[in-house]
Order: C-alpha cells, then sequence, then structure tokens
C-alpha cells in the first residue's frame, strides 16, 4: 500500500478515460478504424492506422479494446476526454439518490397518532424516498412484542395503494422494523 503514488487515491474516478489506449500505445496486429467524422475505413494495421491519423493531424485511440478485431477512431484526443468528462458529470447530476426515511411508533400508539404517522410516511412515499417504520419497545413492553405486530402489518395496509414491503418486520434488539418502498 505504501508503495502507490499519492495521487494514485485522488484520480480514480478518471480511470475510465486514462485506460484508453492512444497512438503509440496500440500494439495490435490488425484494427477496424473510424475517421473522424465517422465514416468507416475498414480493417488494417494499427501502423497504417497511425499513419492516417498523423497525416490528419489527430491522435488514434482505442474505443472499443474487446471487439474483435479492435475498433480504433481518428479524433482529437484532448477534446475526446473533455466530453467524456462533461456526460459523467452529467450522468452523476441525474442520478437520484435515494433516501430512507424513519417513522418512529411504541405499541401503545393510538389509531389517530398512527395516522398521522401514515400520512408522513405517504409524503416520504410519494417524494421517491423509502421509509423505515420501527416500532419502539421500552421495559416490560419487550415481554409482549410478538402481540404488537398487527401495528406494522396495519401500517403496511394503510400504504398499501401507493407502497410495498420491502423489507418483512423483523425485530432488531429492543425494536421491530419494517422498510417499504414505492410501488413501480
Amino acid at each position: 500500500m505504501d508503495s502507490l503514488p499519492i495521487h494514485f487515491f485522488s484520480l480514480w474516478r478518471y480511470r475510465a478515460i486514462s485506460e484508453l489506449q492512444i497512438n503509440e500505445q496500440i500494439r495490435d496486429r490488425e484494427v477496424r478504424v473510424i475517421s473522424a467524422d465517422g465514416a468507416q475505413l475498414g480493417i488494417m494495421s494499427a501502423r497504417e492506422a497511425q499513419r492516417l491519423a498523423q497525416e490528419a493531424e489527430l491522435d488514434l485511440v482505442k474505443i472499443a479494446p474487446n471487439a474483435k478485431p479492435p475498433v480504433v477512431k481518428i479524433i482529437d484526443y484532448g477534446k475526446f476526454r473533455y466530453e467524456q468528462s462533461r456526460k459523467e458529470k452529467e450522468a452523476r447530476k441525474k442520478q437520484k439518490t435515494v433516501d430512507i426515511k424513519e417513522v418512529r411508533l411504541s405499541p401503545n400508539i393510538d389509531t389517530n397518532d398512527l395516522n398521522t404517522k401514515v400520512s408522513a410516511a405517504r409524503k416520504f412515499l410519494t417524494k421517491g424516498d423509502k421509509v423505515k417504520v420501527t416500532l419502539r419497545f421500552r421495559g416490560r413492553e419487550m415481554a409482549h412484542a410478538q402481540n404488537t405486530k398487527h401495528i406494522l402489518d396495519d401500517f403496511a395496509k394503510a400504504l398499501e395503494d401507493i407502497a410495498v414491503v420491502e423489507k418483512a418486520p423483523k425485530m432488531e434488539g429492543r425494536s421491530m422494523t419494517m422498510v417499504m418502498g414505492q410501488k413501480r
């Protein structure tokens, strides 16, 4: 671990772009060549493809290394890297992170209080979040833990029109938890 340079860890997210082989790094005997305007030039030797790229004053970049034969493209490598990093940035922007919101209940909850908690959970679910419903036990309530499972069942039944139970009710220490997610 000590032998790795420090900058190795800071550049981990750019691995996909930097792994591409360019110009003299391409050592394949035959490659499928695509020109700068997207036209296929056919299968030729890597040296000949390199010569074509030099004549056009562009770079030869291997874009599909696993294909048979590998696919290379004659492009401006700096511009290509810039466009790739912009695409990755846009993809990260559009990602939706799913939060888990928690609703806590007690074994001796009243129906009106339960309805209030259900409406709060409904609001979380409509926003696209998951809901973790926790039924907490204190003191002697632990002796009657199995008799209170119906509270979580009622909670799930009240939300069955917009949610599904992703993780069934389960005892974890002094609480019983259940995870619900939005219906697809």
